[in-house]
């Protein structure tokens, strides 16, 4: 990707992959074909939203956490900033505390258990969904956490194009799509802003 990664750095995300590999044998919290090459498949994929998330971001929401992909990586990488990592499974979530925790996160990962239409909103600058849902159940979850220069990173697969035609049936949306450093058919959707048709609201 061309970026300098700090050995501080390097450490954080060994300690998420470290950990992911010990839960990963009770909980399945990646797909088991990709486990041998997680650090291509899940933390470089992450990784690349890094260029997308402007400098001056402060805060991040990441929804349906998961095994920490890509919430806890951006984590790793910006230091700085406050990433609400949002989980429905308790036992993830404890995943989730659990790799924060090894990785020296807890001040700046926050995790928060329950459905994503139930937990309370979080004002942000950047929401991001990693394999979770259609485009437009994506804009309707992330619309409770927006402000108004709130953009969304969202990793889709080659059926990206189809999902946007039908979330453009209800949704304007100024888009900006990224092909995938990790997948051929795959791209990163920058999205922002957004508005239901009709509402003109950003």
């Amino acid at each position: 990707m061309g970026v300098d990664v700090s050995r501080e750095t390097i450490e954080r995300l060994q300690a998420l992959v470290d950990t992911l590999g010990r839960w990963q044998k009770s909980i399945n919290l990646i797909g088991r074909g990709t486990v041998d090459d997680v650090w291509n498949r899940h933390v470089l994929d992450s990784a690349q939203l890094l260029p997308l998330i402007p400098r001056t971001a402060e805060t991040l929401v990441d929804l349906g956490s998961g095994g920490g992909f890509p919430g806890l990586v951006i984590a790793a990488l910006v230091p700085h900033l406050r990433v609400t990592l949002i989980e429905a499974d308790a036992r993830k979530a404890a995943f989730l505390a659990e790799a924060a925790r090894r990785m020296g996160l807890e001040r700046t990962a926050i995790i928060r258990i329950g459905r994503i239409e139930a937990v309370e909103p979080v004002k942000s600058d950047v929401v991001t969904a990693r394999a979770l849902a259609p485009l437009s159940q994506l804009l309707s979850w992330a619309a409770r956490h927006r402000g108004d220069t709130t953009i969304c990173l969202f990793h889709k697969g080659k059926g990206w194009q189809a999902e946007l035609t039908e979330a453009m049936k209800s949704w304007d949306i100024s888009l900006q799509p990224s092909n995938s450093i990790t997948h051929i058919d795959a791209v990163i959707l920058r999205i922002g802003p957004f508005s239901l048709r009709g509402t003109g609201s950003a």
